[in-house]
């Protein structure tokens, strides 16, 4: 049962971290694009904007998409554990910890949870597990 968990976990933070990169590659789900992105992240001080959008959206949909597969797991946590840990300080930090006030609470629990799955493992149902990667001690 442990390895469905993990799976569950894997799936639905790894599609969520996918669409959080389509909104800033792409424009999809919702999102603005590279630019609209960009523009927002200059009004709270991320500079370059484009570029920061950029680079948020590639380590986001690279590291959802590693985590999804269970494929170099820590590696995808390391990703992810970047955009939650700069969300977290250039974003929500200064608005306390609750989601209500646009606070940290939610990065935090995802960052909480890539860094677990990484210290755990992937689970049997992995890319990392099929290849003989990144075992569980």
């Amino acid at each position: 049962m442990l390895d469905v968990g993990l799976l569950l976990i894997r799936v639905v933070i790894g599609v969520l971290f996918i669409g959080h990169g389509a909104q800033k590659l792409f424009g999809l789900f919702g999102g603005y694009g590279p630019k609209g992105t960009g523009g927002w992240m200059e009004s709270v001080g991320i500079r370059p904007g484009v570029a920061m959008a950029v680079f948020a959206g590639v380590l986001e949909l690279a590291g959802g998409a590693l985590f999804l597969l269970g494929f170099l797991t820590p590696v995808a946590a390391v990703l992810l554990a970047l955009t939650m840990i700069g969300a977290i300080v250039k974003v929500h930090g200064p608005n306390g910890l609750w989601a209500t006030a646009n606070g940290y609470e939610y990065p935090l629990v995802l960052l909480v949870v890539v860094i677990a799955v990484a210290l755990t493992g992937a689970g049997a149902y992995s890319l990392d597990d099929a290849l003989s990667l990144f075992q569980a001690a």
